[in-house]
């Protein structure tokens, strides 16, 4: 359990996006954060109030008054930072909320640093470390599905994994500790059967939780996606009709497209970044080549890949070709059949044979939903939306993860070569640390630092 540290300065920040609105709020905590808002707010006694109740009335500088506002008043430690916090609802003016900003400094308190809100929450007990990182998750998600996650490990889903895998390590290390004290009698407290079976089970859950990072990156950073093909093709078409704007030009004329143009798209709760890329073709024209050039870059750092061909003037032994010549590399790829409303039946009925084949036309939209079923299909996204699976977003977790994992598989080399006591109760510490790591039982400046500055300053 993480102690309580009671923090001796009253931070504020603005908890509301800068800028123009119908309201703002500013947060206050710390010791002094009702007597501060009391000093200069003219209502209801806020020192005599119980938590969680709301106050009308101004806030006053002197006799001037500088707004009306709504304060919420949260005492500790039943508050978000587990000391007093109080919020001022105010009217949405910059100018407003730079008044009342510094009429609270002028007042005792201190500017928030980033992230020292819920900095405070984490080291006074509220959360653990990877639920404090899930709350920046949070805030950040912009689909069903990040949010869906991230709800999840705010609310310590988690957490309790990691917790549950390291109380049983705990068992087992406080066991071969205890034989150390009796090293001279040669006496076994740990059944090393019983921890070798352990230690094979923490492995296999490890195991899960470190494959399902790479889903996790997909719904946290989004799937790269690169849209290929041969020249007039309807790449461009094809980009325009996945965005559902007129992203790209769109021309007749072979090479109009000499760079890479790139957006997002949220399909079924998963973001996709497609790329759309320059024409795949020999070419003299030293603008179009160095497009060319930058489409094979593209490819290479794919997630997926999107190979579009005309249906209409396209045989199957071109198709084979051009993906001979192409050399697609080791990512998922599907074949897009483009064009369907300008292709004969037997032209359609010759690529019936062909694998990962998506056929549609990108001008009328037709196939556009078969399309995004199939590229939900390819990030796997049917088992994360209706899963129960803990999924791994962060990559820290991640990096803690395969620590882990690989001090479990020294523990394991250890039982098997028949390691001492003190080698082996080393090798748990070291699987016990990188656990710790995560939910922040085992943490340093360093590391709160680099992890809380990355919030917006209100949180």
């Amino acid at each position: 359990m993480i102690p309580s540290i009671l923090s001796k300065d009253t931070i504020v920040a603005l908890a509301t996006a800068a800028g123009h609105g119908a309201i703002a709020i500013i947060r206050l905590s710390g010791p002094e954060a009702i007597s501060i808002l009391h000093g200069v707010f003219k209502g209801k006694n806020l020192q005599n109030q119980p938590s969680h109740t709301l106050h009308f009335g101004t806030i006053r500088d002197g006799e001037k008054i500088l707004d009306e506002v709504v304060v919420s008043l949260f005492k500790a430690p039943s508050s978000y930072t587990k000391e007093d916090v109080v919020e001022v609802s105010c009217h949405g003016s910059p100018y407003i909320t730079e008044q009342l900003l510094k009429l609270f400094l002028k007042k005792g308190a201190r500017l928030a640093e980033p992230g020292e809100f819920t900095k405070r929450a984490f080291l006074n007990g509220q959360f653990d470390l990877a639920q404090a990182e899930a709350v920046a998750d949070l805030i950040a998600s912009d689909s069903a599905l990040t949010h869906q996650v991230a709800m999840k490990q705010m609310r310590g889903g988690f957490s309790q994994e990691i917790k549950a895998l390291r109380a049983q390590l705990i068992h087992f290390a406080s066991m071969i500790e205890l034989e150390l004290d009796f090293s001279e009698e040669d006496v076994e407290f740990a059944d090393r059967a019983a921890l070798h079976r352990l230690i094979a089970t923490l492995q296999r859950l490890i195991s899960d939780l470190l494959q399902s990072f790479e889903m996790g990156n997909v719904l946290k950073n989004g799937v790269p996606t690169v849209i290929a093909g041969k020249p007039n093709a309807g790449k461009s078409t094809l980009l325009n009709a996945l965005l559902n704007e007129e992203k790209a030009i769109v021309s007749d004329i072979p090479g109009t497209t000499r760079d890479v143009i790139e957006d997002e798209a949220n399909i079924g709760g998963i973001r996709f970044r497609f790329i759309d890329t320059a024409g795949l073709r020999e070419t003299l024209d030293k603008v179009e080549a160095i497009g060319v050039a930058r489409t094979k870059e593209q490819l290479r750092k794919a997630a997926l890949v999107l190979y579009l061909f005309d249906l209409s003037s396209t045989s199957p032994a071109q198709l084979q070709e051009e993906l001979k010549t192409l050399d697609l590399p080791q990512v998922p790829y599907l074949l897009l059949g483009n064009k369907k409303d300008l292709a004969t039946l037997q032209q359609l009925e010759a690529f019936s044979g062909f694998e990962n084949l998506v056929v549609l036309s990108a001008g009328t939209k037709d196939g556009m939903e078969e399309l995004q079923q199939t590229l939900l299909e390819q990030v796997n996204a049917n088992e994360a939306i209706t899963g129960d699976r803990t999924i791994v977003t962060n990559l820290r977790h991640f990096q803690s993860l395969k620590k882990t994992d690989d001090a479990l598989q020294e523990v394991i080399q250890g039982l098997d070569s028949g390691l001492t006591s003190d080698w082996l109760a080393a090798d748990i510490r070291r699987c016990l640390f990188y656990l710790g790591e995560i939910t922040g039982e085992i943490t340093t400046d360093d590391l709160l630092d680099n992890i809380f500055t990355k919030f917006c300053i209100g949180k």
